[in-house]
């Protein structure tokens, strides 16, 4: 163990890839469910200063057609898909092989996801096919939301979401509902002079009138000035999938929204 703890101390800091055969860092358990850990994310960085940073540039825009922080890829979707590019390389491009261990491909995969950030959150990007049967089936969310005309209203459309938001984003809205939820998409409920509740989502709104879906889905527009109550919530009406879906379906959910782009 002392020997161990010798060597740590004399590796360079940029240099996973100086570590002896047989010593890796160890990944810390993941702080939320479908997640990378800190401890993935801050070794990913190492490695990609010391690997990857001359081709891919600092930012990970260094390749015509391919931005790493951003999640534009021109072959790849899942996670596996990116530890595939990285052991196998590219064939006649200049993407060479890197005989890198599974610890070290995690810790790259998740500096990616993370977005480069290194205090940042790496969401798991698992299967898409995985993830659309589970959205449809143990999720329910077809109960709520719409994609490509299919489903339910009373939540937001999500046909073009993985256009507009990040694996992270996508993944802390099913762990973590309230703290994503948009100002645009708060619960309202409103109240009329005439005594009639209503109870939606909020579509649009401008000085005079205000537009909700309602929970039956339907479209309800209404005049301020017939109002004698309204209220905009902050506890978001979607459940957390936090206890209801493992790790691994969380990662192929997110997958699954991330494929759609409109």
């Amino acid at each position: 163990m002392k020997r161990l703890s010798l060597l740590l101390l004399v590796l360079p800091v940029c240099g996973l890839m100086a570590l002896p055969p047989g010593v890796e860092r160890v990944a810390a358990q993941e702080q939320h469910p479908g997640e990378y850990s800190p401890v993935d994310i801050e070794n990913g960085s190492r490695l990609y200063t010391s690997q990857c940073i001359t081709c891919h540039g600092p930012t990970g825009d260094g390749v015509s057609g391919i931005d790493l922080r951003r999640g534009t890829f021109k072959r790849i979707a899942s996670d596996d898909d990116l530890r595939s590019v990285i052991t196998g390389g590219v064939p006649g491009t200049g993407m060479p092989k890197f005989a890198f261990s599974p610890t070290e491909q995690n810790g790259v995969v998740a500096y990616i996801r993370a977005g480069f950030e290194v205090g940042g959150r790496a969401a798991k990007v698992g299967d898409t096919k995985r993830g659309k049967q589970v959205f449809e089936t143990k999720g329910g969310c077809t109960g709520c939301h719409r994609v490509e005309g299919n489903g339910a209203r009373k939540g937001p459309d999500l046909t073009d979401i993985g256009a507009m938001r990040s694996a992270t984003m996508l993944q802390q809205s099913l762990t973590e509902p309230t703290g994503a939820l948009l100002p645009i998409n708060r619960p309202v409920r409103a109240v009329t002079k005439a005594g009639k509740t209503m109870t939606g989502r909020r579509l649009n709104e401008d000085t005079y009138t205000v537009q909700i879906i309602d929970e039956s889905g339907r479209l309800q527009s209404l005049l301020k000035a017939d109002l004698k109550e309204f209220q905009v919530q902050t506890a978001s009406p979607m459940p957390s999938f936090r206890d209801t879906l493992t790790a691994d379906e969380i990662a192929d959910v997110v997958a699954y929204l991330l494929s759609l782009k409109g």
